[in-house]
């Protein structure tokens, strides 16, 4: 596990020039380097990353975030936050070549200004490598032209307007992130309708199966494991799509699953409260009818009325 914990410490295993900066660099990549095969390589670092790159002659190295294989032959932008690790791992010996930008932002440089809380209300920090923002050329074109302003800002002579200025143009750098990964959700329509089909099905096996009266309701993170997906990312999607956040979500289905099992069967309130996994009739009871605007015995007596 190779941990970065300051940014000259990240130039350095890139072979490349101390950074002017210690707190914020703007890099643009062009390396080629050889990978052995059985190479694993397990990082984290200390600060945030932002890349837009492409690699070539990558067919042999697969990086993974949890489960998910990240495709290096795209133009993609990714995020890497604080403490997020990544996992390299290769097959056979390749020569890899990486050419694109990075900017890289350690915390200190946000203190005091409107990015320092803000920054987490992007929720593609939170996303999976594997989960990068694909960028359309005139996309691309956007955001290299405010990366190659930060670039100039933080290779010039520092003034009293430099800090206030480079933090502007990240904020306006993540505000086009946000936008463009809206477009993402929507443009990618089908691969995004295999996550809801994925997670309809998920749901569906968990419920017909002995687990929710072993081991409770599913959670968001349970769910996004089983699909191999960020909890925040999976949550974009279903926002995007149905306007309602995993948790909603999951309520739903649960609810639907309740109302079947009341109508169609003869158990009492407290058997399907414990089928669906709640160790409590109240808190069942209580779900049931902030969801229906009715307790499941009225339910009940509704639906045989």
């Amino acid at each position: 596990m190779i941990h970065y914990k300051t940014i000259s410490e990240w130039y350095e295993a890139w072979q490349l020039p101390k950074p002017e900066h210690p707190l914020i660099s703007v890099v643009k990549t062009d390396v080629t380097r050889m990978v052995r095969a059985g190479d694993t390589i397990t990082s984290f670092c200390d600060f945030y990353c932002i890349a837009i790159k492409r690699v070539t002659g990558a067919g042999d190295l697969k990086l993974k975030y949890g489960q998910q294989p990240y495709d290096f032959n795209d133009g993609i932008m990714s995020f890497v936050s604080p403490g997020q690790v990544t996992s390299l791992a290769v097959e056979k010996d390749v020569e890899v070549r990486q050419s694109g930008w990075h900017i890289i932002i350690h915390p200190d440089f946000l203190w005091n200004t409107p990015l320092a809380n803000g920054i987490k209300r992007y929720e593609f920090w939170d996303y999976a490598v594997s989960e990068s923002l694909f960028l359309s050329e005139k996309e691309e074109e956007t955001v290299i032209s405010i990366v190659e302003n930060i670039h100039r800002e933080t290779h010039a002579n520092i003034d009293k307007f430099s800090k206030q200025i480079i933090i502007s143009q990240l904020e306006s750098l993540l505000n086009y992130a946000e936008r463009f990964y809206y477009r993402q959700f929507i443009t990618r329509e089908k691969a995004n309708h295999q996550v809801l089909d994925r997670l309809k099905k998920a749901l569906d096996d968990y419920f017909d199966s002995r687990l929710p009266a072993t081991k409770g309701l599913p959670t968001v993170n349970d769910v996004a494991a089983l699909l191999h997906i960020s909890p925040k990312y999976l949550s974009s999607v279903l926002r995007t799509h149905t306007g309602q956040n995993t948790q909603h979500y999951i309520h739903e289905k649960l609810i639907e699953r309740a109302k079947e099992r009341i109508s169609t069967s003869d158990l009492s309130m407290s058997e399907i409260a414990y089928e669906l996994g709640f160790e409590h009739l109240q808190s069942f009871s209580r779900l049931f009818k902030a969801k229906t605007q009715l307790s499941p015995v009225e339910f009940r007596q509704s639906f045989r009325n």
